[in-house]
């Protein structure tokens, strides 16, 4: 059998044995001491653009788009449902990383973070994908601690003058493991001022299964859709879009949690408007986003009726703009200004259950019409200094304002007061007496926060590039840290995005982030960027005030109840990415191998423990060929074992694992065929990164990490008009 598999896979990538241009790798450009318009931005060793190739290759694996950045150098991810995972940048995750959507910084609005940001947008929306995992700029990101994720759907298009155009594609997938589904459509048609475009995208999946024949992984299926209309105008330098969209998610199951998502509806409007003057450029967006959310238990962990399961709500009403003007101060110097507000407003309760004597009478306010606004400003000055130096220097200034409601607990009557203390049950007694202590408290914050970025680059030769800089970073608290109130064993596990099965608690004390990192990349390359490249970049983060957590007690399954807590923190690793030309010639096609080795070590400087969800040493080595319209791509990532965990949350160890995963491609005409094989022989590992498998926990009551997804084929058939 393992024989037939080989052979199969060794069809797949037999039409062209090697590798392109590295998939997804920091671009390099060439040495040119006279381009005074090439900005730092683009020119920084710490940002990877991905290719248009890699974001349609990487797409073949499933509708994850966190997933495009999963071979970028620092870049993991927290696994969570099947299109939500958590972007992870040298070693910090999540609300850590500045995620942009459209230009936006959505906030997940769920006490499990299972509706982050790249939730909203399909692979197949994007246009381009940048990460920064080295300084990341004051006008890329504020309010985190980490590097960037930023996504960009694409812009109107527009024909000729005196033309129309009339354009698009339709895309569908099949995944064998789990059995999903994928389908896509846009359509454009336009004049030259006028354009209006209709984009879709579906995906469902049922349970994956674990490598190695261990078995269906529960509570790991989904099922979204998507719809998006953008209208835009053109005239001259300025252009004008507006996009209309809406995205449904009726189910997405979650192998790591106690709830699942039952029902999700995000509707949204984006402005964007570019304009270019005689001073310069100016960038101006706008937004405003509603997202109904619900959670409940699907089948695999009993799940729900009228009467039964664990009923969870949320309602989250997000607005905000930013301005950015670009303005060049002569041949050597560029000054960038921004300001932004972003606000948000969220109410999360969970409705009585009928008959329960736990979930009732009344109505669990978690968190009671509480927001958090932002308002930010920046000012950044890039300089030419010298023909082969480059010089960054931003300042910006956050601040946040946070506040919430008073809550109540379930022993609430159905008057609206609660009911006495005599006679409770002891789970009754708890959630009163923490909502009387929380109620009591002011709940009002404002934080003031300041980052500095400094970087620098020089061009010491022909073959070297030398990129050193400096970032203060700040982000508060999310309403989440601060606000979850809930000391029961019930209330306490149903907050918590770790997947890792404890109990958390708010804590209205806590203090902003502060992070002080400081990175060094040295880049070899060949004179003209073209042959090959080696980037290696070490980096150091301090963090002050890091929110990790307290045991305050441990339950009798032996889960653990925390309380988020500042503490301080060191994160310390080294990112290196490489790829090299191998070969180029009329018979054999254009082939190049890449690789990229990422090692990370957090440490909890208060409790002396691993930081939590920290990624063991992890390489991938890839080998890539082009041949006319045939494509192969080949890949084995190498994952060391995880021996640094962070005891507070009994993270559980992993062994580790080697997998190969092959795919190909073939362009005829105006289609686009795919065929793509995934764990090629069946590997049964653990995901470092998932935590633990509560779904087959709930089931079964046996605990074991999160079981990485087994061998599956995936095909793809993509026509354009």
């Amino acid at each position: 059998m393992r024989m037939c598999l080989v052979a199969c896979a060794a069809l797949i990538f037999l039409p062209v044995a090697g590798h392109a241009a590295p998939a997804s790798t920091t671009a390099l450009p060439e040495l040119d001491i006279d381009a005074q318009d090439t900005s730092l931005l683009d020119k920084s060793s710490g940002a990877t653009t991905l290719a248009p190739e890699t974001i349609v290759r990487q797409r073949l694996h499933g509708p994850d788009s966190a997933a495009l950045f999963s071979q970028v150098p620092g870049v993991s991810l927290w696994s969570n449902g099947g299109i939500s995972s958590l972007p992870v940048i040298n070693g910090m995750a999540d609300d850590r990383v500045a995620t942009v959507v459209d230009g936006v910084r959505i906030q997940a609005a769920c006490p499990n973070h299972m509706n982050p940001a790249m939730s909203y947008i399909a692979p197949d929306m994007i246009e381009t994908a940048t990460a920064i995992a080295g300084i990341t700029p004051v006008s890329m990101g504020g309010d985190s601690t980490a590097g960037t994720i930023d996504v960009e759907r694409r812009d109107p298009k527009f024909a000729r003058r005196g033309k129309v155009l009339i354009t698009g594609q339709a895309r569908g997938a099949y995944h064998s493991n789990g059995n999903g589904w994928e389908g896509s459509a846009s359509a454009t048609t336009a004049n030259d001022w006028l354009s209006l475009n209709y984009t879709a995208s579906y995906a469902a999946r049922g349970n994956y299964h674990a490598g190695g024949g261990e078995g269906v992984v529960r509570s790991s299926e989904y099922k979204a859709a998507s719809h998006a209309v953008t209208l835009g105008l053109h005239k001259g330098g300025n252009l004008l879009a507006l996009t209309f969209s809406q995205t449904d998610t009726p189910y997405e199951g979650f192998p790591n949690a106690y709830m699942d998502m039952t029902e999700n509806r995000s509707t949204d409007v984006h402005g964007k408007y570019t304009g270019a003057f005689d001073w310069g450029t100016l960038e101006v967006r706008g937004y405003w986003q509603r997202v109904n959310h619900v959670m409940n238990d699907l089948s695999d962990k009993g799940g729900h009726t009228w009467n039964t399961g664990m009923p969870m709500n949320d309602n989250s009403r997000m607005a905000g703009y930013s301005i950015k003007a670009t303005i060049p101060m002569g041949s050597w110097n560029t000054l960038r200004l921004g300001d932004g507000f972003d606000h948000q407003g969220l109410s999360d309760w969970w409705p009585p259950l009928p008959g329960s004597m736990m979930m009732g009478p009344g109505t669990f306010r978690n968190i009671n019409d509480g927001h958090r606004d932002r308002l930010g400003n920046f000012a950044e000055w890039e300089s030419h200094p010298a023909p082969r130096v480059r010089t960054l220097l931003g300042l910006r200034s956050d601040v946040v304002m946070m506040n919430t409601g008073s809550v109540s607990p379930y022993a609430t009557s159905m008057s609206g007061g609660m009911t006495g203390m005599s006679g409770m049950s002891g789970m009754a007694a708890t959630e009163t007496a923490a909502a009387n202590a929380f109620n009591a408290e002011d709940h009002r914050h404002t934080d003031v926060n300041f980052d500095v970025t400094a970087l620098a680059r020089w061009d010491a030769t022909d073959r070297l590039s030398i990129e050193g800089g400096y970032a203060r970073k700040t982000r508060s608290p999310n309403l989440f840290e601060r606000y979850t109130w809930g000391r029961s064993q019930m209330d306490s596990t149903m907050i918590g995005w770790f997947g890792d099965g404890n109990g958390y608690v708010g804590n209205n004390n806590l203090t902003p982030e502060i992070a002080n990192t400081a990175s060094f990349t040295a880049d070899f390359h060949d004179r003209k960027h073209e042959v090959w490249a080696v980037s290696i970049q070490p980096y150091y983060t301090y963090v002050h005030h890091y929110i990790n957590v307290n045991r305050l007690q441990t339950f009798s399954n032996g889960f653990a109840q925390l309380q988020f807590a500042n503490h301080n923190a060191q994160l310390y690793g080294v990112n290196v990415g490489a790829h090299a030309r191998l070969w180029n010639s009329p018979v054999w096609g254009k082939g190049a191998a890449s690789t990229k080795i990422d090692w990370v070590r957090g440490q909890d400087l208060v409790t002396r423990t691993g930081l939590y969800h920290e990624m063991p040493a992890n390489g991938t080595v890839a080998l890539d060929d082009t041949l006319g319209a045939w494509s192969a791509h080949g890949e084995v990532q190498l994952v060391k074992r995880k021996s640094t965990v962070d005891v507070l949350r009994n993270e559980p160890r992993t062994p580790g694992y080697a997998l190969l995963n092959l795919s190909g491609r073939y362009r005829w005409r105006f289609a686009l065929f795919e065929l793509g094989l995934d764990n090629v022989f069946n590997q049964h590992a653990y995901l470092p990164l998932g935590g633990v498998s509560l779904g087959d926990y709930i089931a079964t009551g046996s605990l074991r990490p999160l079981a990485l997804m087994g061998r599956s084929v995936n095909a793809s058939v993509t026509a354009s008009f």
